[in-house]
């Protein structure tokens, strides 16, 4: 279980965070020849409860920044407990942030170490604060690290979500890939959606690739990067 006691963070957030009984698992984004890892995505584990659970309870306490707050050093400790050297991964709600004098603690607690290490996944979540946007950019940007936006085609994450974001990498939904190996719509909107996000200098990610078969007809479409039972289970 991750703890954030020793943390050097305010009285109040520590006793928030100390409530949580997470710990976390990684899961691999791997090259296009599905060996080499990328990056690892932290996932958040909660004892008792799916993840979906907790951030609804949390939603319901109006205490979201907490979840926001225990992703960014829950994650990042376990992160480098485990020794990795790729990129990692974390996943923030778009309508949060850390607070500048947490994120100040946060650069001061790991250094230059996390500098263009980490890739934030915008997930697909009802509300986006562009206030919260734009300082979540900036401190993303000062660190060379790096924007997704998480969970495309879904419903939420659109094509009006990507303009404002302006990300690095959009992730494909699991909905979009499933069975693309002998689905034509699926595949015409695809071959679209890379074609669209490559012009702009996007890469893609598609995640829950879970057959062979369709880890191969992502690899014709030009997809660059790939995440999903297939090739590796969080562990």
């Amino acid at each position: 279980m991750v703890y954030y006691d020793h943390l050097p963070l305010d009285k109040d957030i520590l006793e928030a965070l100390g409530n949580l009984h997470v710990n976390y698992v990684f899961q691999p984004i791997f090259e296009a020849d599905g060996k080499t890892v990328f990056a690892y995505e932290a996932l958040m584990r909660p004892e008792g409860k799916t993840v979906m659970e907790l951030i609804d309870e949390y939603t319901g306490l109006d205490k979201l920044h907490i979840l926001e707050v225990a992703s960014f050093f829950g994650a990042m400790q376990e992160y480098f407990l485990r020794g990795y050297d790729e990129k990692i991964s974390i996943n923030s709600f778009p309508s949060d942030c850390m607070k500048e004098d947490e994120a100040e603690v946060f650069l001061e607690y790991f250094g230059e170490e996390i500098r263009g290490r980490m890739i934030i996944e915008n997930l697909e979540y009802p509300f986006f604060s562009i206030e919260h946007f734009r300082e979540k950019d900036r401190s993303v940007r000062a660190m060379d690290n790096l924007l997704s936006v998480d969970d495309f085609g879904s419903g939420i994450n659109d094509l009006e979500r990507v303009d404002i974001i302006s990300p690095d990498f959009v992730k494909l939904d699991r909905n979009l890939i499933s069975g693309i190996d002998h689905i034509p719509q699926k595949q015409e909107n695809v071959k679209d959606l890379v074609d669209r996000f490559h012009n702009r200098g996007i890469r893609v990610v598609a995640e829950g690739v879970e057959e062979k078969e369709e880890f191969d007809y992502l690899l014709g479409l030009g997809v660059d990067l790939y995440q999903g039972y297939y090739l590796a289970k969080p562990a």
